[in-house]
């Protein structure tokens, strides 16, 4: 191959990365426009005044709160308050250990007074040995369960064997749950009589913020930009992607931190798979399945309001093991279910949400590594024009500053959450500067778990080293 061929040979490359680039900015502003119309009607929502129906419902349902945790004694007990600090009127709480080695059974025991229990469980999913209950003494609604150590998905099994509700929500072990959350996620299920079948809600970085008695009481930013970077990226994947999805009911992603659904229909769909990291997708896209092969009239539903906190990566080693895992969680959700993509039968979701997946979410890596890789080599080794490299760069910069951008402004025309100009501004300015390097590191991680699937390589969940979402929380 001579020069001038291996120049046209890059040169169809780069136009072929400017158009992908190109044609998902469109679809991501596509749904942004679709998730319009529900904006401006949670804008003119009385929120209070909703909240306040819900709660007085007698039709309200009871839920079962489960809270799978790993070795996470430094917040343990502050989500197990923010738990019972919930306003909704019947619900309890069951933390699962699943094998934790440090001492979060213990200060679960201490902090609120447990004595063990007999068990007595159902057997709707097989999991590994559950070997003690304890309820505690103060709150009767609050649970512990030890088991071996299976993973989350056999932990969230356990809980739904152990439960007695017939709604459950899905709580990580990090999480802090704002009070009327659960109210508002359940409302859709409750207003809708049960034609909701699942509703997951936002979750949103705490990292920053001043927490006391385990809520969030002042919203704050954190001070290292890759943790500010998080946040931009939460409010793109929550307020455009999924809402836009969700008006669709073609949803496919429900947070594994924050989601509640109705437990026949999680039982029916044979419950978490434990063969997959990407557990909480998988279950959703098998229920969307269940929903299509049964010509059910059910819907999956996204509330934007209700905001579960978590703690987010706070070192480079902990976001890496993190977004490697995601992707190859999505990847083997995708290879799971690739007998729905562009299948008919399977409507919305086989014809778009699938492929948008597949197309948008998993493989925008491997193009914007390419547009990267033919930006750097091209300028250092000449084999493409310095008219072509500007032109990339132009197309890289815009395409992640207008998705970021966008992100921002609408979260703070729905919410107003941050409460200065200043902090908008710097989410603005950590926005302008992802593609620089941000970005860069988020495409590399993600090619590596694409790589850890293609090659099948040993699940691993990696460790992430918690500070811990304690008593006003100021830390990056």
């Amino acid at each position: 191959m001579n020069q001038d061929q291996f120049t046209f040979i890059i040169d169809i490359v780069a136009i072929l990365v400017i158009a992908y680039m190109g044609i998902v900015a469109a679809v991501y502003v596509t749904l942004f426009l679709i998730a319009g119309p529900k904006i401006r009607k949670e804008q003119g929502l009385e929120r209070e005044e909703t909240i306040e129906e819900t709660a007085v419902n007698q039709d309200t349902f009871p839920v079962s709160v489960l809270v799978p945790a790993y070795n996470e004694e430094v917040g343990i007990v502050n989500t197990a308050n923010s738990m019972l600090k919930l306003n909704y009127p019947t619900h309890e709480i069951i933390i699962i250990d699943d094998g934790s080695k440090d001492e979060t059974a213990s200060r679960m025991i201490r902090s609120f007074g447990m004595e063990r229990i007999t068990l007595a469980t159902r057997h709707h999913f097989q999991t590994q040995p559950v070997f003690e209950g304890y309820r505690s003494k103060e709150f009767p609604n609050l649970f512990l369960l030890r088991k071996e150590n299976g993973g989350k998905a056999d932990a969230l099994n356990a809980g739904i064997n152990f439960s007695k509700y017939p709604y459950f929500a899905a709580i990580d072990g990090d999480s802090l749950l704002d009070k009327d959350a659960l109210l508002k996620t359940m409302k859709p299920i409750i207003d809708s009589n049960g034609q909701v079948t699942v509703t997951g809600g936002t979750v949103r970085i705490a990292n920053g913020s001043e927490i006391r008695e385990s809520e969030v009481r002042k919203i704050g930013l954190p001070k290292k930009p890759m943790v500010l970077l998080q946040i931009i990226e939460y409010f793109r994947a929550f307020l455009i992607g999924r809402l836009g999805l969700s008006h669709m009911n073609m949803l496919l992603i429900i947070s594994g931190a924050f989601g509640i659904f109705e437990k026949s229909r999680v039982i029916k769909a044979g419950g978490y798979n434990t063969a997959t990291v990407g557990e909480d997708m998988e279950l959703v896209v098998r229920i969307h399945r269940s929903l299509k092969d049964e010509k059910s009239k059910q819907r999956i539903e996204y509330i934007q309001d209700p905001v579960c906190w978590t703690e987010a990566p706070s070192t480079y080693a902990s976001l890496r093991a993190q977004r490697r895992r995601w992707q190859r969680g999505l990847a083997e959700t995708l290879w799971i279910h690739k007998a729905m993509l562009f299948n008919p039968k399977y409507k919305g979701v086989g014809l778009f949400s699938l492929p948008y997946y597949l197309f948008v979410e998993l493989l925008s890596a491997v193009f914007e590594l390419i547009g990267i890789l033919i930006i750097l080599l091209g300028i250092l080794f000449s084999f493409v024009s310095i008219e072509w490299a500007i032109l990339m760069t132009i197309v890289t910069v815009a395409y992640g500053s207008l998705l970021s951008s966008l992100a921002v402004l609408l979260e703070e025309w729905t919410y107003h959450k941050y409460p200065d100009i200043k902090s908008i501004l710097i989410l603005y300015f950590f926005a302008l500067t992802e593609t620089f390097w941000y970005r860069p590191l988020l495409v590399w991680w993600r090619c590596e778990g694409l790589w850890m699937f293609l090659t099948r390589r040993k699940r691993m969940w990696g460790n992430m080293q918690r500070q811990g979402l304690g008593e006003v929380e100021n830390r990056s």
